[in-house]
């Protein structure tokens, strides 16, 4: 893979986005991926905004996805689509919790699992490296829950 792709999370602090961040970027790195990470935290201990930048490919050589080039733009809120759409590209894929049935969650807290699920229907990696990266990101007591908020995410 000679282009880097572009992943941008955005929500408010205590939601999972830098859990997202760390899972998705354990899953392109396990699989031969050069991996940055990036992150702007604003008042994210009290609930603010938070952004988090995640670009991968054969060689990256920066953390910060540029304004307008996200490929992926994964929000925890409806309400983070307006101040975040600038920065998904045209063609771009929007991933939201209104793209399944949110309220189906077991536990609320799985949601940022279950946007992870909705948008590996995008990706080409495999459910089980998605799951293996879940699972060593998450202690053990909270992989069913999560497991079967992937599962909801990605429509199954």
């Amino acid at each position: 893979m000679d282009k880097v792709v572009n992943v941008k999370f955005a929500g408010l602090g205590g939601q999972g986005i830098l859990t997202c961040t760390d899972i998705l970027g354990r899953v392109v790195f396990d699989m031969g991926n050069d991996v940055k990470k990036a992150e702007v935290h604003g008042m994210s201990q009290r609930g603010g905004a938070i952004t988090s930048d995640l670009r991968y490919g054969e060689k990256v050589f920066s953390p910060m996805i540029p304004v307008g080039e996200a490929d992926f733009l994964v929000v925890l809120g409806e309400d983070q689509i307006e101040p975040n759409q600038h920065h998904l590209k045209a063609g771009g894929i929007l991933v939201k919790p209104s793209d399944f049935d949110a309220e189906k969650l077991e536990n609320k807290r799985t949601l940022n699992i279950a946007l992870l699920g909705a948008l590996s229907r995008h990706m080409g990696f495999s459910v089980d490296q998605w799951l293996g990266a879940v699972r060593q990101q998450l202690p053990e007591r909270l992989h069913a829950v999560n497991e079967k908020a992937f599962y909801l995410g990605r429509g199954e």
